[in-house]
């Protein structure tokens, strides 16, 4: 499994809104590599933007 699917499985088994650190905690990941991880999977419209600093699945 790469990263990329690691951060969406995140969001999929949470079920809400996450802010990147919980990602982080959930993944085992770097903040600062999920930041980046999540700012392309935005771009790409696999992740949305429901309030400010969340992030949830479409």
């Amino acid at each position: 499994m790469d990263k990329e699917e690691m951060v969406l499985n995140a969001f999929k088994k949470a079920g809400k809104p996450l802010r990147p650190g919980d990602v982080a905690k959930i993944t085992g990941l770097d903040s600062k590599e999920v930041s980046k991880i999540i700012k392309k999977l935005k771009e790409e419209g696999k992740l949305i933007v429901p309030k400010r600093c969340y992030y949830s699945l479409p």
